[in-house]
């Protein structure tokens, strides 16, 4: 008999835990899972529902050319390596905030950065000498 019970004991803790947990799942369903689930209308989640803001970038300078590395508004970083100036660039976006960052150098003596969100100025620099560098970070726009 000891042998027996030396034996079965186990397989019988097993199956006797495997039902106490299947039991307590199923009763912390009905209370957990009891209440409908809340639908919503696809039509009031879409972009379109937004006022896309307007992002500007803009260089100008006495320089005819100039190296333009910015972020697009997923911050991955883009880069312009010959752009004639002056140059623009206007990006849209529905995200409730962005941060613009850009960065060019000329190869006259006088180059400006300006950064408008929704036609407002954020920023704007100008930076003068021998090839030019200048830059526009607004933190929240």
């Amino acid at each position: 008999m000891k042998k027996l019970i030396g034996r079965v004991w186990m397989p019988v803790l097993i199956v006797t835990a495997v039902g106490a947990g299947a039991v307590t799942v199923a009763q912390l369903r009905t209370v957990f899972g009891s209440h409908p689930v809340v639908v919503t209308d696809l039509s009031s989640d879409n972009a379109e529902d937004f006022n896309p803001k307007f992002v500007t970038y803009e260089i100008f300078g006495t320089g005819s050319t100039a190296v333009i590395n910015y972020m697009d508004l997923a911050g991955k970083p883009q880069r312009v390596p010959s752009a004639a100036l002056p140059w623009t660039l206007t990006l849209e976006t529905t995200l409730p905030s962005v941060m613009p960052n850009i960065l060019a150098q000329s190869d006259g003596d006088s180059i400006s950065c300006r950064v408008t969100v929704d036609d407002e100025v954020k920023q704007e620099r100008t930076a003068t000498g021998v090839n030019a560098e200048t830059f526009c970070f607004v933190k929240a726009a």
